[in-house]
């Protein structure tokens, strides 16, 4: 049972369906596994990226895309966090302006918050504490790769370097090793919500193929059906709206918007699609169906044998990750099937951390097919990591187009392999 998902009540029983409310999920767990993830998960990644301090700087309108996940999301004046190491253990130190220092006190995931009366400088506070430690690598939010490491702005990084000192400055690194290695690993009750997240993402999915009338329905009709069931449950998009969900019935239109082709007869479906959990983290499904013809009670032999294929990659992949397995391997595990299989190119990696958003911080599966464009493949994979990955097979239409299947399943590493967070898809759904 998941800790923090049940019970789920009707704000108002006694409405008609169409006017019942969202579902009502209750508190967000995110305060109290945010204080978990300090405490136990960043002292952890500090060691792994080798860093002694790591120096957030958050700010009212323009805050560092990492301020909520440690607590800064509701900075006004400038406020200083630091997160550090010494032989006392790990300490966090936060200098913050004292009109939000007493709220911010109050979420209690920190050891000190000291407030900075009107008129000074919380960075220039912070800074005379750095001088009088030894501190040998100090990681700050400046990244080219990662948007999540890169929060700390030109001037910010200015005002920074002059009031520590050039000594001080030149210990500066990026926290884009931090970051990856902090938020690349769930804890497991985040995989609770993220699986919830998943079943009800499959369960709609199927629903919305129960509607489909051959010859009468709409690839945004089926997405307007998983719109309504979001917004009946009180949930978000996973990713950009207007491609949430994403059915593609017609040739390959890869990530976009569902569009007003009439489904058909002969026609094999794909839903990508995913929603968001308290504000906060996210699945990534998809499922495929084909529309039986005339006189058909099953799939043609080509249809079946290209589902079968994108099965078998995927399930491929899957035995594939395993802690300690680089992305790119997983990849090229996944790749081999498809050779085997006489699958067509495609150009999208097999798999992508999911959690915080559907392309998240992590190890990426990808990177065996050149040229490879994406370093993260090349990360390991560790237990605590979520990922949604793809078994592909993509066969040639007449028109010169090309159709993929995608067979897209989550999992999570553990110790021993990996772990679907739900049931795979086993077998191509009909329409009739």
């Amino acid at each position: 049972m998941l800790r923090y998902l049940l019970p789920i009540i009707l704000l108002i029983s006694a409405c008609t369906p169409s006017q019942q409310p969202p579902i009502d999920w209750g508190e967000s767990p995110w305060p109290e596994i945010r204080k978990e993830r300090i405490s136990n998960l960043l002292p952890q990644a500090m060691e792994a990226a080798n860093v002694d301090l790591w120096i957030v700087i958050c700010r009212e309108n323009n805050n560092d895309p990492i301020a909520d996940h440690i607590g800064g999301e509701n900075a006004g004046g400038t406020a200083a966090f630091l997160f550090y190491k010494d032989e006392n253990g790990f300490h966090s130190r936060i200098y913050s302006p004292s009109g939000e220092s007493t709220a911010l006190a109050e979420l209690k995931i920190h050891d000190e918050v000291i407030p900075v009366e009107r008129g000074m400088s919380a960075m220039e506070q912070a800074a005379d504490f750095i001088k009088g430690q030894n501190f040998e690598r100090i990681a700050i939010n400046s990244s080219p790769n990662n948007a999540q490491a890169d929060g700390l702005s030109f001037t910010q990084r200015k005002a920074l370097e002059s009031a520590l000192g050039t000594g001080l400055s030149s210990r500066l690194v990026s926290s884009e090793e931090l970051i990856y290695e902090w938020l690349s690993v769930k804890l497991p009750a985040e995989v609770e919500i993220m699986t919830k997240a998943a079943e009800l993402t499959a369960e709609w999915e199927l629903e919305a193929y129960e509607i489909i009338e051959p010859g009468v329905t709409t690839d945004a009709e089926v997405a307007a059906f998983l719109k309504k069931k979001m917004k009946e449950y009180g949930v978000k998009d996973a990713w950009n709206p207007s491609q949430n969900p994403n059915v593609n019935s017609g040739a390959d239109r890869g990530h976009s918007h569902a569009t007003d082709k009439v489904i058909m007869p002969g026609d094999v479906i794909q839903t990508d699609f995913g929603i968001k959990l308290y504000d906060r983290w996210v699945s990534d499904i998809q499922r495929f169906a084909y529309v039986l013809k005339d006189g058909e009670v099953e799939a043609p032999e080509d249809i079946q044998y290209y589902w079968e294929s994108a099965r078998e990659g995927n399930r491929a992949a899957f035995n594939a990750m395993k802690p300690g397995v680089k992305g790119v391997e997983v990849d090229a595990a996944q790749r081999e099937l498809m050779e085997e299989n006489e699958s067509e190119y495609v150009m999208w990696s097999t798999g992508h951390p999911v959690g915080y958003v559907a392309h998240d911080t992590g190890p990426n599966l990808g990177g065996s097919q050149a040229p490879s464009v994406r370093p993260a493949a090349q990360k390991v994979l560790k237990p605590g990591m979520v990922f949604a990955f793809d078994g592909f097979h993509s066969w040639p239409l007449t028109d010169s187009t090309y159709k993929t299947i995608s067979v897209e399943e989550m999992a999570v590493i553990t110790e021993n392999g990996a772990e679907f967070l739900i049931a795979p898809q086993e077998e191509l759904i009909l329409i009739d």
